[in-house]
């Protein structure tokens, strides 16, 4: 049988050989022979038309683990599969292009209220915006504890998730070394700046609560201690955001969702290189390994202009473990208040079992005439 070395395979098949190497290693594209002296890989003419396959897969952007599972169905059913993939791509796209225009109208500058006012004709009315919010946290029906900690206050929504021994203690010093931030005017210096000191006095305090699960313990289980955490502060016109780990933050504005932080696991990795489809991740046997925690490594910092009708959602990750985004798009976008969209959160969490601890802290961002104040 005539046979092609991995160069005149690679050329013919339009794959470059570092590309075959790896179709190789994930079982994708296995070569007919390969030399048991040498280690050279050599390729059989009739694996062309997989291997043409497979570019063209790659071409659409289709991760390696899909593709491994269309090359194995028939003709018949590779091509409704990729028909699947495709239209779920269409879909997505049509969300990214909704997100992009998100994030344009947000990085876009806003004139503000006095600059408004110099080219515009005066008028006998001025309006504030000010926060109605809503913190809610259970324990779940599978939980015996609830490690999580969730704090509304008038400048300061928070959200975090404890993980170990001293999971429950880690998360509420983390929240409590935020709070000062809701008492009395803002210290002086940028709100992105102010949030950043905040967090570090923040993670100093998780260490020391670690540190008191150590001395109370065997030692052991000071490695195992820590928390995520998702919080934003309020300045009267923008939300300074600061994440790390898989606690989120979401927008509904508009009636759209979006989701404005990106967990720091082991799945999201994954799927961010491609190796694992949304779908995939949600079964994968590491989806709640962390890669990031407060204590571990610098977290994200970013500020986002509000607008009059937004409302936020901050949430542990045992809502979408088990709630899907259309569905918290769907509650969101239904509940009157930011309390009734809070408990409506937490039921469907109940409803699909409950498996972990959740928190929810909504956030309403409306329109106020400061006249009306009786004050």
């Amino acid at each position: 049988m005539t046979m092609l070395t991995i160069g005149a395979f690679a050329k013919a098949s339009r794959l470059s050989p570092k590309a075959l190497r790896l179709y190789d290693e994930l079982e994708l594209l296995r070569p007919a022979r390969v030399d048991p002296d040498t280690g050279y890989r050599y390729y059989a003419p009739e694996q062309l038309e997989r291997a043409r396959l497979v570019a063209w897969l790659r071409r659409l952007g289709m991760p390696l683990a899909r593709i491994r599972q269309v090359c194995a169905l028939e003709p018949g059913a590779a091509a409704r599969e990729i028909h699947a993939y495709w239209a779920r791509v269409e879909t997505e796209t049509a969300t990214r292009r909704d997100l992009a225009a998100f994030l344009v109208d947000h990085l876009t500058h806003i004139p503000t209220a006095a600059a408004s006012a110099a080219h515009a004709p005066r008028k006998d009315t001025t309006t504030m915006l000010e926060l109605r919010y809503s913190a809610l946290s259970d324990t779940g029906l599978v939980r015996t504890a609830n490690q999580d900690t969730a704090h509304a206050g008038a400048r300061v929504l928070a959200v975090a998730d404890g993980f170990g021994a001293g999971g429950a203690p880690a998360s509420t010093a983390a929240v409590e070394a935020l709070k000062h931030l809701d008492e009395g005017p803002l210290p002086a210096g940028g709100v992105l700046n102010l949030l950043e000191d905040a967090v570090q006095s923040a993670a100093r305090a998780v260490q020391e609560a670690a540190a008191s699960t150590t001395r109370a313990g065997s030692g052991a289980e000071a490695v195992e201690t820590g928390t995520t955490l998702t919080a934003m502060l309020w300045t009267g016109s923008q939300l300074a955001l600061v994440h790390i780990g898989d606690t989120r933050a979401y927008v509904l504005r508009d009636g759209a969702l979006f989701r404005i932080t990106h967990d720091h696991t082991l799945v999201q990795s994954l799927i961010d290189e491609g190796r694992l489809t949304p779908e995939e991740a949600t079964a994968h046997p590491q989806r709640t390994l962390l890669l990031k925690a407060l204590t571990t490594a610098d977290p994200d910092l970013r500020l986002h202009d509000a607008q009059p009708g937004d409302r936020y959602l901050l949430c542990s990750d045992g809502l979408p473990l088990v709630v899907p985004d259309g569905e918290i798009r769907r509650l969101l976008s239904s509940a009157p208040t930011p309390d009734e969209a809070a408990r409506a959160l937490v039921d469907a969490v109940h409803a699909a079992g409950a498996p972990d601890n959740v928190s929810c802290v909504v956030a309403d961002v409306v329109e106020t005439d400061p006249r009306t104040d009786p004050s």
